[in-house]
């Protein structure tokens, strides 16, 4: 059992946030693309495969970032008493977990077709080197971005099996959206950061964040207008892309405090909302 508790923090299994802004992207892509008029009983079996992927990539994702960077967590107060930083876990133990998460996912990428089977092969070196990337850029917010919305063009290639400008257009999006809430997110460690020497866009925009975040939210909201324009969707859309610029502008932009770590934690949590709600738009909007 202690081991089995040790498993569940190392994956963060008990922190649904990472995986949710892993799979809302997915759910994105696939509702942009999916005709539901042939079939709707295969896009939630789709939806549910793409939980389950999110879930186990994510929680291989958390365990090789620790592997990776257990020496510098010992030196940040959020994060010494992580299984690995801490001691409670070995590095071999760690690593195994972490393949047979990715084989589990494996099983589960395989239920799709060749492209997308493809194309999420094709992306595992980017998953597998964001942890790297702090150590030599201001900008792993945007390694982490191109990374965590990869899900957006595997949802799309599900069902489309093809590619599109739209989809492009989204992606790049949401790219930002990420920048943006991993920004916010950065601040809780930044202190602990600049002592030991790692790189964020946090650190980058320190003095004026809100500059910054407000461009990333503001292209993120642009590139969702122009897709419901091009796709032609209904007007009920539009009401939901509305509540989601009044949330990110309104409550998270006008609330963010970069001094508190409570703060930023609980506005970066926000994000699930928003995923929520632009995928609630791309539901209504296609009826």
């Amino acid at each position: 059992m202690e081991q089995l508790k040790l498993f569940i923090e190392l994956a963060r299994l008990k922190k649904p946030i990472g995986y949710m802004l892993l799979f809302w992207p997915c759910a994105w892509g696939l509702t942009l693309g999916y005709d539901f008029e042939i079939n709707k009983t295969a896009y939630f079996y789709y939806l549910f495969l793409f939980l389950i992927g999110a879930i186990l990539m994510r929680s291989a994702g958390c365990i090789v970032n620790d592997i990776v960077d257990r020496k510098f967590d010992k030196k940040v107060s959020r994060t010494k008493n992580r299984p690995l930083a801490s001691g409670k876990v070995t590095v071999e133990l760690a690593f195994v977990y972490s393949l047979i998460l990715c084989f589990l996912a494996l099983i589960i990428l395989l239920q799709f077709n060749k492209l997308t089977i493809f194309l999420a092969l094709a992306s595992m070196p980017l998953a597998f080197t964001y942890p790297l990337m702090k150590r030599f850029t201001y900008w792993p917010q945007l390694f982490l971005g191109i990374t965590f919305n990869y899900g957006l063009i595997l949802g799309w290639t599900a069902t489309k099996n093809e590619f599109d400008i739209i989809l492009i257009v989204f992606y790049l999006g949401a790219v930002f959206w990420t920048i943006g809430y991993d920004t916010i997110y950065g601040f809780q460690d930044i202190k602990d950061d600049e002592i030991i020497g790692v790189k964020s866009t946090s650190i980058k925009f320190k003095k004026n964040p809100k500059k910054l975040i407000f461009f990333c939210y503001f292209f993120f909201i642009l590139s969702v207008i122009y897709t419901g324009i091009i796709i032609k969707f209904n007007s009920l859309y539009y009401i939901g892309i509305l509540i989601a610029i009044c949330h990110l502008k309104l409550y998270q932009l006008n609330n963010f405090n970069s001094k508190s770590p409570e703060n930023c934690l609980k506005i970066f949590k926000s994000n699930n909302f928003l995923g929520f709600i632009i995928f609630m738009s791309l539901v209504i909007g296609k009826f």
